[in-house]
Formats: C-alpha cells, structure tokens, sequence
C-alpha cells in the first residue's frame, strides 16, 4: 500500500458582527464527483508546497485573494482501491473581505456562503465536517487551547 499527499483542501470564510460563513462551491456536472457542494480542492503540482497549492487553487476557482492563510491541525484522508493508496490531504483556512467578489472558474456553477451548521449539512465527508469545527471553535469561541499556525504570504 501507498500513503501520498498530492492533494488540498480550503476553507475559505468572511466574518461580519462575530459570525463566520462558509464559502461553498458546487462541482459542475462534467467534474468528477459532480453537483457535489465542497470548499476549494486541488492537486499539488511538482515543486508546489502545499500551502502555494491552496493560495493557486483559491485564486483559480474563485479568483478570490486571501486575507490570511492558516494551517487547519486536520488532515483528512481517503483510500483508494484501483491503486492500494491512501492520500492524506493537508487542510488550510483563509478569511476574505466579507464583500469580495466570487468570480468562478469552469469547475464550479454555483456558489454559497453558509453559516457553520448549513455548511456541514452540504459537505459530503466527516473530515470535511470537522474542519468546519476546527475552523470555528478556533476563530468564533476563540479557544485559547488551539492556536493555528498562520502561513506567511
């Protein structure tokens, strides 16, 4: 079996008056796993690190320019049968201006900002669900326990 790590996952959220929401994509019908609501995915390129993925990938498919980016302590992963892997995906959080303009690329066909508890009745993984956690316990109750580890941009 092989473990890897070529892919990320973003949480991208806008706060206003101490509520965050969540910016959620949904998957064009001719993408794989189509129609599926998600935060910004990717694949990491030859020579990327994870976290210049994330910020590619942002700019990409929302042409959004984050605020901050940190490193979310949850790495989600998956196994894969056809190939006898498991991929372990390294998780990112990014704040935007709460008024930023959402310019979608040709992945998406629609998009959503949602507060914690609608986004994670639209995502499809528990470890997805658990960022969103993570994310809010750490920037909405500020739990002093959890300090996030802010990526210089």
């Amino acid at each position: 079996m092989n473990i890897i790590s070529n892919l990320i996952e973003a949480h991208i959220f806008r706060e206003m008056n101490g509520q965050i929401e969540f910016l959620l994509l949904k998957r064009s019908p001719t993408q794989y796993y189509p129609n599926l609501w998600q935060m910004i995915s990717g694949k990491i390129k030859p020579n990327e690190k994870a976290f210049e993925c994330a910020l590619r990938e942002i700019k990409e498919e929302t042409g959004l320019t984050p605020l901050n980016l940190w490193v979310v302590p949850n790495v989600n992963s998956f196994y894969t049968a056809e190939n006898d892997s498991i991929t372990s995906v390294p998780v990112f959080a990014t704040k935007v201006n709460y008024n930023s303009e959402i310019n979608l690329s040709n992945e998406h066909v629609e998009y959503k900002w949602l507060s914690s508890e609608e986004a994670k009745q639209h995502l499809a993984w528990v470890g997805q669900k658990k960022s969103v956690d993570v994310i809010v316990d750490y920037f909405f109750n500020k739990n002093i326990f959890l300090n996030l580890l802010e990526i210089n941009m």
